[in-house]
């Protein structure tokens, strides 16, 4: 896991000195600001200088950070004990940037949303918003699968079948006790993942990754075990492994699955006023809008993560074309990720876990 963190902080330091120094400098955005987000804790370091030199009267609300960061599915509870039972409570946030657009839609049935209007979305961006304006994509992930190429001759004379898709994935015997993957019940892309391998394959899926033995772990517990020649393939975001790509460290390999990609769009949201910490919506306008400019979404891109603007033809050092990515999209059902969310996380209980 250090080794992971420093490799990642290297990389970061040394593109940052590719970010402009300054943008367009907001001097009359003040108060303060706190976002909650499932963004990495290496790409948070490089969020945090971009706002301060950006929005330089605006004081970061949480111990020098604007962000407070965990696990999409670590952050959904701890919004809910802020919420209290009657979920009309206070959060101690602004603004929302988690991995699983579900919530997006659960948080705007709540009333907890602020809404605003982003100029020209319709033609801005690639991916859906809402049309009431209570949450926009910021920032695309991408769920891929990867190997260790180098590791390929050993893994043949074993006989296992490095899998090119996700069914194979699950479904291949060779690969029992080989793969490896986060887990849905704390992992938010993970459970968007899930989600859309089940509307794909039904149940069986599940019954199939039980049989293979999925190892349920940290991506870089996984990149890890690749690395050794524990793991022959681990389903995992694209981002956690583009890093080590572009750093040559590594002879890992991102494999775009045959039978398709999982984009998870994930969305920016403001608090709506009176459930915010610091009733400071103008600034979060601001802020979500600087996110949605060519400049924030550099920085998305430098954090790994595909662009939300439509006809960029810039995607991440190491990646592919989004547009391609997009034509590969298995798509996720983010009304049942959010209607069914205790069913499904039951679901993956019984029939992988136990």
């Amino acid at each position: 896991m250090k080794k992971f963190t420093a490799l990642f902080l290297f990389v970061l330091m040394a593109l940052s000195l590719c970010v402009p120094a300054a943008f367009a400098v907001n001097e009359d955005v003040e108060g303060q600001l706190v976002i909650y987000t499932s963004m990495y804790p290496e790409v948070i370091v490089m969020m945090d200088e971009a706002l301060k030199t950006e929005f330089p009267n605006l004081v970061p609300g949480n111990n020098g950070s604007f962000f407070f960061q965990s696990g999409t599915s670590k952050l959904i509870p701890k919004i809910y004990g802020e919420m209290g039972e009657n979920r009309d409570q206070p959060l101690d946030c602004d603004m929302f940037m988690v991995a699983e657009p579900a919530f997006s839609l659960e948080m705007k049935d709540y009333g907890y949303l602020h809404s605003f209007k982003v100029d020209g979305a319709d033609t801005l961006l690639r991916f859906s918003y809402d049309p009431e304006g209570y949450w926009y994509p910021v920032r695309v992930c991408n769920m891929v699968l990867a190997c260790n190429p180098e590791k390929a001759e050993a893994w043949a004379s074993k006989g296992v079948s490095v899998p090119r898709s996700f069914k194979d994935f699950a479904f291949d015997p060779s690969l029992k006790g080989y793969i490896s993957m986060s887990d849905p019940l704390t992992s938010g892309t993970a459970y968007a993942a899930v989600v859309s391998l089940l509307d794909t394959y039904g149940e069986d899926y599940l019954d199939a990754l039980n049989a293979n033995g999925v190892m349920r772990e940290s991506g870089s517990v996984a990149i890890a075990k690749l690395q050794t020649g524990e793991c022959a393939a681990i389903m995992i975001l694209e981002e956690s492994v583009l890093p080590f790509l572009e750093s040559g460290s590594t002879n890992l390999e991102v494999i775009y699955p045959d039978d398709g990609v999982i984009l998870i769009p994930s969305t920016v949201m403001i608090v709506a006023e009176e459930y915010s910490k610091n009733c400071n919506t103008e600034a979060a306008e601001a802020v979500a809008r600087f996110f949605l400019t060519e400049e924030g979404q550099a920085l998305i891109m430098k954090g790994y993560m595909h662009s939300v603007l439509a006809g960029s033809d810039v995607c991440p050092a190491g990646s592919v074309p989004t547009g391609s990515l997009i034509q590969k999209d298995m798509g996720v059902d983010w009304e049942k990720a959010y209607r069914d969310r205790e069913k499904i996380r039951e679901l993956w209980t019984v029939k992988v876990t136990q």
